[in-house]
């Protein structure tokens, strides 16, 4: 949708350079994932240092002379500390960003410090694997996760991050929850399952594309009174990419694509446009069933 967006506002379209932006954007994905697991390294760093220096204070407590590591001797960091797949993938993309925005790892690992959630973990008598790891995704889901400094951050940084952000951090909570306890190294995801996966994306923005004019007059068609310029750019967008995956995609029950274009209605164009997508949606489907332009194939898929 993006890149179609783009593509239409850009003074000279190019189909070559949408699919490489296409490429980036989804691959800067995978790089986020990776960033926000150097995040909790770089928070388990702070806070080694925080309690290193209070042993070194002049006139130091017994507290701070023997403070409680059991978050910097958590077993879950200590296998993304040791990760060589890791550190091997930083060294390659230079991904260990909160070496340079090192305020952003030590507000987080404040806010952490001051939270009950970490008050009750140090004074827990229950010690293991499963439960350093239970805590670590507690705290990425109601600590860092939600912190508005770090989305502002992240949407300084790169724009696409903000909507590939709740992907990132649903991924990042499900591969944290099964790292398992006695795993040599981290076996970190692959971006595509497959290669119908990566060439979907691809796919349907070059069929939305070339297609477009076939599905404006659909459009226009199907709607009394209204014309092209009269639909808001990112709902005609959508438009012609759920008419490409009906016409174009086989294997994607109808319903399955209505849905998810009205929810990205919801989420990116105007408060009525999801009833309205939904509405000429439906009026597109009779037409292409009437014209036998349906192009699905397999049980439940129209």
């Amino acid at each position: 949708m993006q890149s179609i967006y783009a593509t239409k506002h850009s003074n000279q379209e190019s189909l070559k350079n949408e699919e490489k932006f296409l490429n980036k954007s989804m691959q800067d994905m995978l790089d986020l994932f990776i960033i926000n697991l150097n995040l909790l390294i770089n928070i388990q760093k702070h806070a080694s240092e925080y309690y290193k220096k209070g042993q070194k204070k002049h006139l130091a407590t017994a507290q701070d002379k023997s403070p409680n590591l059991k978050f910097v001797n958590n077993r879950l960091l200590e296998k993304l500390v040791n990760s060589k797949v890791l550190d091997k993938i930083n060294s390659q993309k230079k991904l260990d960003i909160w070496v340079f925005d090192d305020e952003y790892p030590d507000l987080l690992w404040k806010d952490i410090l001051k939270s009950e959630a970490y008050k009750l973990y140090l004074e827990s008598d229950v010690d293991h694997y499963d439960a350093d790891k239970n805590f670590i995704i507690e705290l990425y889901q109601n600590i860092i996760a939600p912190n508005d400094k770090l989305y502002d951050y992240f949407e300084d940084k790169k724009l696409t991050w903000i909507d590939d952000l709740p992907i990132v951090n649903t991924s990042i909570n499900r591969f944290l929850k099964f790292i398992p306890k006695h795993a040599k190294d981290l076996k970190l995801p692959d971006l595509f399952k497959n290669e119908d996966d990566r060439e979907f994306g691809l796919n349907l923005l070059r069929k939305s594309l070339l297609n477009e004019d076939d599905y404006s007059k659909d459009i226009v068609k199907n709607t009394q009174n209204w014309d092209k310029d009269r639909i808001a750019d990112l709902d005609y967008i959508l438009l012609i990419m759920a008419c490409t995956e009906f016409t174009k995609f086989p294997s994607i029950p109808i319903k399955v694509t209505i849905n998810e274009y009205l929810e990205i209605a919801k989420d990116y164009s105007t408060p009525k446009s999801s009833n309205f997508i939904n509405g000429l949606l439906d009026k597109i489907v009779k037409q292409y069933k009437n014209e036998d332009r349906l192009n699905k194939s397999g049980r439940g898929l129209i």
